[in-house]
């Protein structure tokens, strides 16, 4: 599936055809990629919720 999309694309570049050109800018509003700003990274846990505490670690291990 993966090639034919970029297939696709690649034809598009070189046959200008609008019914195509509509499903690329479609995907392409989908999954753009943006720079995130600090407010949003707030919300960004990709490792889950940060909960490690030094002090809290060493007084498990006595």
């Amino acid at each position: 599936m993966d090639k034919l999309l970029k297939s696709l694309f690649d034809y598009q570049r070189f046959e200008q055809q609008p019914e195509l050109q509509k499903v690329i800018d479609s995907v392409h509003a989908r999954y753009s990629m943006r720079e995130l700003n600090l407010d949003e990274l707030e919300y960004v846990a990709a490792a889950g919720p940060l909960e490690y505490s030094p002090d809290k670690k060493n007084q498990e291990r006595k």
